[in-house]
């Protein structure tokens, strides 16, 4: 009875995977789409000189080396 706790396929056999891999997948897009909106936000001409701004420096370290 114990070893069925440590297998995915136990003794009752119900699919958790297929059922959430819209889910998944959709978090996957969504994470990757607003990863790359807030690089372009903090990037931007507006906030890449704003001293609140974290990443300030490394904008600055980059804009240098490739000039």
């Amino acid at each position: 009875m114990l070893q069925y706790v440590f297998f995915w396929r136990g003794r009752f056999n119900t699919p958790v995977m297929k059922p959430l891999a819209p889910f998944i997948a959709a978090s996957a897009v969504t994470f990757y789409l607003v990863n790359q909106m807030q690089d372009l936000g903090v990037r931007s001409e507006a906030y890449a000189k704003d001293p609140k701004n974290p990443y300030a420096a490394q904008i600055a370290r980059e804009a240098e080396s490739q000039h």
